[in-house]
């Protein structure tokens, strides 16, 4: 049964990471590289890596492939988000971010269980 949880868990967290992380791919593969630079190392460069958090590595994730490696970029995604992006917003504001934080530092912690291609 722990391993089915942490199925679901790893399944529907990174799915619905993807659904933040799919608008940012289609902006990265259009050439549109505007973008916020939350931490100062320019526009372009914080859409890749937010791509990478948001939409390439839930994807390993749901597959369960290099799982905890995959889930690192998600959750440095999720600190700026929560910590440098939403710092001076209300917490109903940044709960979001820190749901997906809590959700894949777990996943992190726990692996990826026997439903995935680690079978850990």
């Amino acid at each position: 049964m722990k391993d089915l949880g942490l199925l679901f868990l790893r399944i529907s967290s990174a799915i619905l990471m993807i659904t933040h992380g799919l608008p940012k791919f289609q902006k990265l593969i259009s050439g549109n590289f505007e973008f916020g630079d939350p931490i100062g190392i320019g526009a372009a460069p914080s859409l890749f890596l937010a791509v990478i958090g948001e939409f390439i590595c839930p994807i390993l994730i749901i597959i369960g492939f290099k799982t905890r490696w995959a889930t690192v970029p998600t959750i440095i995604t999720m600190l700026v988000a929560t910590f440098i992006v939403h710092a001076a917003d209300p917490f109903n504001v940044k709960e979001k971010a820190v749901l997906f934080l809590v959700a894949f530092i777990s996943i992190l912690m726990l692996g990826p269980g026997k439903y995935s291609l680690d079978k850990k």
